[in-house]
């Protein structure tokens, strides 16, 4: 089983290697695929703020706006939950995000979204397996790019700096989104809580040249961070992708 897993994520790579030069015909701009953390330490609470909270970000004015700038070659969107490394469950499969409508629809099913049983742990690495190779199924999108959610560090699993070491040469971009603990404690113990993780993701998560870490101080402010993380990665256009002019040059 684990061979398997192994081949399936190192085919994934491959597949999502030749971005540039299959990008050029496809009408996808960019494939995003949005990974929460849904480990034992999210409260029930805590579950909905990061549900609903996602969803008030794609409704967002500027992030709509964004998104929507080009119809004609739209945002390939999927949305999944994790825990350990048995529980991965896709909440929204891929979707293009051509129209408001479709946002809405989009938006729609994540808040109905119910939580499910989930094994505590908190596997980051095989996290990052599992959405590369959902961007896998999307080959022709221009950019690929995998956020990551996590309150916690990686505790099962394969360890995430491996599968970041796997995916050098690939096109694809992982980003962070990590939330400091509601606590009562005091405001410099939650910054040492989320600076500890911030420098986790960075050195052992995140991976290509524009890739970040966006921080929420907690789940209740899960929804501004999200909206905050989303505008930077859609604004981010590499030109040189742009499709190629047909017109004859001038004689």
């Amino acid at each position: 089983m684990i061979k398997r897993a192994r081949l399936a994520f190192m085919l994934a790579i491959s597949l999502c290697g030749g971005i540039a030069g299959i990008g050029a015909a496809s009408p996808c701009r960019q494939a995003l695929a949005l990974g929460l953390d849904v480990s034992g330490s999210v409260s029930r609470q805590e579950y909905r703020l990061q549900i609903e909270g996602l969803a008030g970000a794609l409704q967002d004015a500027e992030v709509k706006r964004a998104l929507l700038s080009t119809p004609e070659l739209p945002v390939h969107l999927m949305v999944f939950e994790w825990s350990a490394p048995e529980f991965q469950r896709i909440l929204l499969n891929w979707t293009a995000v051509d129209s408001a409508e479709t946002l809405l629809r989009i938006t729609q099913t994540l808040a109905l979204t119910r939580r499910a049983p989930a094994p505590p742990g908190t596997a980051v690495g095989t996290a990052m397996q599992f959405g590369v190779a959902q961007l896998a199924q999307v080959p022709g999108c221009w950019k690929h790019t995998l956020d990551l959610s996590g309150d916690g560090l990686h505790n099962m699993g394969p360890s995430p700096h491996i599968i970041k070491a796997r995916l050098d040469g690939s096109a694809i971009t992982i980003n962070g989104l990590v939330i400091g603990a509601d606590t009562q404690d005091s405001t410099d113990t939650r910054m040492a809580q989320i600076g500890e993780l911030v420098a986790y993701f960075q050195a052992r998560v995140i991976h290509g040249p524009d890739a970040f870490v966006e921080t929420a101080l907690g789940f209740e402010d899960f929804q501004a961070a999200m909206t905050r993380k989303l505008l930077r990665e859609l604004a981010v256009v590499v030109l040189s992708q742009s499709p190629p002019s047909h017109r004859k040059p001038a004689q």
